[in-house]
């Protein structure tokens, strides 16, 4: 049937369904998680002011210090560490902020987490370790910082009954992360 549709448009197309967001979705825009894994220092400062919880969850129970620990954004870490954000919460599948960062390679956050009592031996739910995730990626001065807090991290084994050194591309870091 063509003609015009009862709306007076002569051709009626259904919207687009990837411009509609969900409750949800537009929640997280709106808050906090957003603001940190942007690195908007500003609007996490200005939504801490205003009363919002520095621990609240988001999808999959990641926290603002998750999104910005993976993004690296150490100024709003920081900030969000300054204002009672925990270091060791876990989300649904064990991840750390710790974790995210080492698996990123984004040094000075995992320094700034380490500083505020990051756990390195916190595992998540295949038994890894952030210093498995900084050596799955290759990440030397990420595990040389992880290594000095805990050495004992070395002989650390997953639930496959891997150790860091086996996740190591190879060369120097395999070499640096075996156990002795």
């Amino acid at each position: 049937m063509s003609g015009p549709h009862p709306c007076g448009c002569s051709s009626h197309q259904p919207p687009n369904p990837s411009a509609h967001q969900t409750l949800g979705e537009m929640d997280f825009e709106r808050g906090i998680w957003s603001a940190a894994m942007n690195g908007d220092l500003e609007r996490v400062h200005l939504l801490l002011m205003k009363g919002t919880d520095p621990n609240l969850r988001a999808y999959a129970d990641y926290t603002a210090l998750h999104y910005a620990s993976r993004s690296g954004h150490e100024a709003v870490c920081k900030l969000l560490l300054e204002r009672g954000a925990c270091a060791n919460l876990q989300t649904r599948g064990g991840a750390t902020a710790l974790h995210r960062s080492a698996y990123c390679g984004r040094l000075g956050v995992v320094q700034l987490l380490l500083g505020h009592g990051a756990d390195p031996q916190m595992c998540d739910d295949d038994g890894s370790s952030p210093l498995h995730k900084a050596a799955q990626q290759d990440h030397e001065e990420v595990c040389r910082l992880l290594l000095e807090y805990c050495p004992s991290l070395r002989g650390q084994m997953n639930n496959r009954s891997l150790l860091p050194y086996q996740l190591a591309p190879g060369g120097h870091l395999r070499e640096l992360l075996k156990p002795r």
